[in-house]
């Protein structure tokens, strides 16, 4: 079973109400058995949202309460980040999920780079809450732009 932003399947879930819907990842997932999230509206989050980056670390400094996500009005989301990634590892545990593919950059789903927590577009290296989450419990997480790597019959996207 593969874990899936709900994003990159074309739902209007992103913190400016709009998708990030991937045909790679459409194309990757057809026929594999896969379950959808949003951590962001799991946790409780509207749909459209102001921008939140993680401030003083990644997602695993989040998860140890080394730092924080605030909404670029500096309103403190981190709860709710926390929130909806407990709720994305049960519904991988419960669905057997062995493979994640999230969003890429995002501070939920970012598996190998996030905003920097200055609002200004930069990013750095490290994991977003969801996806520090999901591998501290022995789950892959890939972005969409990993799926390329994948194909069976070689060939990219």
């Amino acid at each position: 079973m593969i874990l899936v932003s709900r994003c990159l399947l074309g739902e209007n879930c992103r913190y400016d109400g709009k998708s990030k819907g991937s045909k790679a990842v459409m194309d990757y997932l057809d026929g594999k058995p896969f379950v959808a999230c949003c951590p962001e509206c799991d946790g409780g989050l509207s749909t459209p949202r102001l921008p939140s980056e993680i401030i003083g670390g990644d997602g695993f400094d989040v998860i140890d309460a080394a730092a924080r996500v605030v909404m670029n009005d500096g309103s403190d989301v981190t709860e709710q980040y926390l929130s909806g990634a407990k709720k994305a590892l049960e519904l991988a545990k419960e669905s057997v999920a062995e493979l994640a593919i999230l969003k890429a950059n995002s501070p939920s789903c970012g598996n190998k780079s996030v905003y920097d927590g200055s609002f200004s577009g930069k990013l750095r290296a490290g994991a977003g809450v969801t996806a520090a989450l999901l591998m501290k419990n022995g789950i892959e997480v890939i972005s969409e732009y990993e799926v390329t790597d994948r194909r069976e019959d070689g060939r990219r996207y």
